[in-house]
């Protein structure tokens, strides 16, 4: 009995494994999907100087998960190229959301370690798109049909923000003299 009990766990375990929904990270397809990213200037590829990455997160219920794997701009050749992701081998896996289902994601992208610690990042506007994947044979990876370009933007440091606050402090003092 318990050898029976094992077999269909791990029976159970792998088909949930294949009908995990899947999306094709990249975002440009011609005809179909044109989603530039720039720096904050709003002229200049994403993939040009300090490279920046790029990842697809789910959002739901006001929360973001991360989508493995991160990527890169490309940074060549110069020009309009610049603007877009290089895409990943294979598709991103979206768990514990069956293929065929609608999800809802966005694009970040950011220049430094991670996004949350980054002073230089952005997003797209959340789209929902129909997961491809599962069934058999699985469905091909869903494309980001719907998203659209965006420009990152830089924060200033605390230390900028203070300094300027000391000195419009400073003028409005001297000025009640």
């Amino acid at each position: 009995m318990k050898k029976l009990l094992v077999t269909l766990a791990a029976v159970l375990v792998s088909a949930s494994a294949f009908g995990q929904g899947t999306i094709n990270f990249t975002t440009r397809i011609v005809g179909t999907l044109d989603a530039p990213v720039f720096k904050a200037d709003g002229t200049t590829g994403a993939g040009a100087g300090t490279a920046a990455s790029a990842q697809l997160f789910l959002f739901s219920g006001g929360v973001y998960t991360a989508l493995d794997p991160a990527t890169t701009f490309r940074a060549t050749p110069a020009g309009a190229a610049q603007n877009y992701v290089i895409p990943p081998a294979g598709a991103v896996i979206v768990p514990n959301i069956a293929g065929g289902s609608q999800a809802t994601v966005v694009l970040r992208a950011w220049e430094g370690a991670a996004y949350d610690t980054a002073l230089t990042k952005g997003q797209s506007a959340p789209i929902t798109i129909t997961l491809g994947g599962g069934g058999s044979p699985p469905a091909v990876p869903a494309n980001l049909v719907g998203l659209q370009g965006f420009s990152m933007t830089t924060i200033p440091e605390p230390s900028t923000m203070a300094l300027g606050l000391l000195g419009a402090a400073a003028l409005l003092y001297r000025r009640r003299k």
